[in-house]
């Protein structure tokens, strides 16, 4: 059963609460960032462009006409709409930074520079501000001013060089780069704030990179290569650093997962699963480099084994043996996954078409219910906003007949 989320409004104990953030967002990468401080309880209040805001409200219509990754990343945020290539739009930008705590943006290649408000423009005027940029590949090299997306920058940093199959290489399906750079910057955030706690109310200037980001994940890759010279090629869903691990069909036509990572794990596969003492007792499968280097051979004689059986009895044998293993499942499959219903990890948010279900955010914190928040309408805070920084209502319609700030939101 989907759970309404709590009061929009995070709790008073909420670990960020008071904490105040700006966001100058697009796409995936710096609403990850701000969707997580929101559910850890900061309020958020996300700049958009009256013209459309934010690109990926439009990328689909899926979610009774919002899309799928907006709905993702953009709960719990205040939407206030400013043009920024006006004066009055940054004239309340600022008005809005003189009260915040953190600023992130992601916008293109040199467009907050351009606009004044880049973190080395913002340090004298307000030296307690965390500035954070998330770009594409980071400044003083050859691609710093090119813009990236997470294709560009999983493709460049050879993610999708051992993705996929050897001769087919493949994106992953997530966006990870968006994904961990979000995440990267969010943690940046953090550590920065705790780090005022202990020393004062000093600011910071933060940037992360896609690129950067995903350099950082291909580093068992990375480090392989540069230590062998081989450049490792993908292996579908297992695993070129160890074997067997991947995936079998099994008697009923399911998938299943199974893995291994020491020499005791294999031994048991061998002899309690698939009762092959012969192949335990293997030169060829002695050490995992050995195991390796003949993996199409194991491939093959476990492959062999699950296809006589179905998913239920060889998972219930690889816990008995203590093998991990999982079910392959589709996006169909997980929204009705028992670990998340019965652990009651889902739950119903507001937005402009109505309630929807969401997902809780990964950490589980004892007494923290994180706060799940609406997701917003474009312009749908800009009046109340506003308001709370002490324009007038006729100042406020003044900003709108210049075309300052959107439409009023009914």
């Amino acid at each position: 059963m989907v759970q309404p989320a709590p009061d929009d409004r995070p709790a008073a104990d909420a670990p960020l609460a008071g904490v105040t953030v700006v966001s100058l967002e697009q796409a995936v990468s710096a609403p990850m960032c701000t969707r997580t401080l929101a559910d850890f309880g900061a309020r958020v209040i996300k700049v958009e462009n009256p013209k459309g805001g934010d690109f990926a409200r439009h990328y689909d219509d899926v979610v009774n006409g919002l899309a799928a990754h907006f709905v993702w990343v953009n709960r719990g945020k205040e939407s206030v709409t400013l043009d920024l290539k006006s004066l009055g739009g940054l004239e309340v930008l600022h008005r809005l930074l003189e009260r915040a705590d953190v600023l992130v943006s992601n916008l293109a290649p040199g467009a907050t520079a351009r606009l004044g408000v880049a973190p080395a423009d913002l340090a004298d005027r307000y030296p307690e501000l965390i500035a954070v940029e998330i770009d594409g590949f980071g400044a003083g090299g050859p691609l710093s001013g090119k813009r990236a997306y997470d294709l560009l920058a999983q493709a460049e940093s050879g993610v999708c060089a051992v993705t996929g199959q050897a001769g087919a290489p493949a994106k992953p399906g997530p966006p990870v780069a968006d994904v961990t750079s979000g995440l990267y910057a969010a943690l940046s955030i953090l550590a920065t704030l705790c780090g005022q706690q202990r020393r004062g109310g000093r600011g910071a200037a933060i940037s992360v990179s896609l690129f950067d980001t995903m350099a950082e994940v291909m580093g068992y890759h990375l480090t392989y290569t540069r230590h062998s010279g081989v450049d490792q090629q993908p292996l579908g869903m297992s695993s070129p650093a160890v074997a067997p691990y991947g995936a079998y069909p099994t008697a009923d036509g399911q998938t299943v997962v199974l893995g291994t990572t020491n020499d005791s794990e294999w031994q048991r596969l061998a002899r309690e699963l698939l009762r092959r003492p012969d192949l335990a007792e293997d030169a060829r499968f002695r050490t995992n480099p050995d195991r390796v280097r003949h993996r199409q051979v194991l491939d093959g004689e476990i492959g062999d084994w699950c296809a006589r059986h179905d998913l239920g009895h060889v998972q219930k044998a690889a816990d008995a043996a203590g093998i991990g293993n999982a079910r392959y499942n589709l996006p169909s499959e997980v929204l009705v996954h028992p670990q998340l219903t019965t652990r009651d990890r889902w739950r119903s948010i507001d937005s402009p078409v109505g309630p929807i279900p969401a997902l809780l955010p990964p950490p589980i914190i004892a007494g923290f219910e994180p706060p799940m928040g609406a997701v917003p309408a474009l312009g749908q805070h800009t009046n109340a906003v506003l308001t709370e920084l002490g324009l007038s209502d006729d100042e406020i319609t003044w900003l709108r007949v210049q075309g300052a700030i959107g439409p009023a939101y009914h």
